[in-house]
């Protein structure tokens, strides 16, 4: 596959927010990708651009006589791109150019983007949805401080858990009007809803979820937490509002060993601070038994991810593919993560675009989850993508 012509735009995000789309002209046609935007970003993440978005464009355009004689065939040759791109362009614009190569590759080869990445994926992640807002994501005056409250279908199948997961966020609507009298049925920056709850209140409407989800295949669901920590945390304290106390890391690891033991969490993301790496580890020996995993700790960052192995501070690896940009540095840390048994979680950001190849790329580099909200058509958009790989390969 030959690029004949790079270029990219300005698009807007589901937050409404400038983000990037990048087109490129090939000699087997025109393919485009967009980036999604994170608002509650890790200190180590890579900047999404250069400088600015504009002079990510700019210099884009300027790509297009570089890439001319180089005869692209598969996912290695990426980095090809990364050699062009190196120090040029942002995280952002370099994972939204690398998608677009990717779906050029894939249709020059007649495959499916996830065949580049390994052609014998089989399993599929299970999926991990936002119900319930708090933190960055929400815009309420009170809101919980705990950024996303999360439902873990228990089954192998996609379209199952997405059934399952829709089913009991439209329950939880029901069971906030009745307890949250602020509760206007309003959504946060990834559709889930907006509540004045506190923490420990908003685990006990999940709770109530999960003791009544059940079908006539008896699936369940596991219940998680996303803290993002590193969000409400200053001079060596974790700053709550809801209710409005202060709590050291002593505390804090107190305070979540009790919501892990009385609520049975499942999934535990970004407990702690992002520089945190030993209560991590602390939390992890406590309860072996649930994933204790990073995001602002790990940023999709290979040497992030050594350090916390090193450490055995989680056994669970967000992968956000914008947050480093690199798709063979997102390889890196997969083959990293399953070399130490530590389960991958691909996840999605709060500003989406319609762009589904994250399904791709978490079935090709087999994930064990797939955290991508529950509804709303930028998060549709890629859970519909997936079911449609597992109903591709039913056939």
């Amino acid at each position: 596959m030959l690029i004949k012509e790079v270029s990219a735009s300005s698009i807007l995000d589901s937050r409404g927010e400038k983000t990037i789309s990048v087109s490129i002209k090939t000699n087997v046609g025109s393919f485009s990708a967009s980036s999604p935007n994170g608002k509650s970003k890790g200190k180590f993440e890579t900047k999404p651009y250069k400088k600015t978005i504009e002079e990510d464009i700019k210099r884009l355009k300027e790509f297009s006589d570089y890439f001319s004689d180089d005869d692209m065939k598969g996912f290695e040759d990426l980095r090809l791109v990364e050699d062009i791109a190196d120090g040029h362009i942002g995280a952002n614009t370099l994972f939204a150019l690398e998608s677009a190569v990717l779906k050029a590759v894939a249709k020059e080869q007649r495959k499916k983007v996830w065949q580049l990445i390994n052609p014998k994926a089989k399993n599929f992640p299970r999926l991990v949805g936002n119900c319930i807002g708090g933190g960055k994501h929400s815009n309420s005056e009170r809101k919980p401080d705990f950024q996303e409250f999360l439902l873990i279908p228990k089954s192998t199948s996609v379209s199952e858990s997405f059934d399952v997961n829709r089913g009991a966020k439209m329950n939880a609507q029901f069971i906030l009007k009745n307890i949250d009298k602020k509760f206007n049925g309003k959504k946060n920056d990834e559709n889930a809803w907006v509540t004045s709850l506190d923490d420990k209140t908003t685990l006990e409407v999940l709770k109530d979820l999960k003791d009544n989800v059940m079908d006539e295949k008896k699936l369940y669901l596991n219940l998680g937490i996303d803290i993002a920590s590193s969000s409400f945390y200053s001079r060596k304290k974790y700053k709550y509002k809801n209710p409005k106390l202060e709590r050291t890391k002593e505390e804090q690891f107190g305070y979540l060993s009790n919501l892990i033991r009385n609520f049975n969490l499942f999934y535990i993301e970004d407990g702690f601070e992002e520089n945190d790496f030993e209560s991590f580890s602390k939390l992890l020996k406590k309860f072996p038994n649930s994933l204790i995993i990073g995001d602002d700790l790990t940023v999709t960052n290979s040497k992030r991810l050594e350090k916390a192995i090193e450490n055995k501070s989680i056994n669970g690896v967000i992968v956000k593919p914008n947050q480093c940009g690199s798709l063979l540095e997102v390889k890196r840390v997969c083959e990293l993560a399953k070399k130490n048994n530590i389960k991958i979680i691909f996840s999605h950001r709060s500003g989406e675009t319609e762009e589904d190849i994250l399904a791709d790329l978490a079935f090709g580099f087999q994930a064990d989850f797939f955290k991508c909200g529950i509804d709303g058509k930028e998060r549709e958009a890629k859970i519909r993508r997936l079911v449609e790989i597992e109903r591709e390969l039913k056939k």
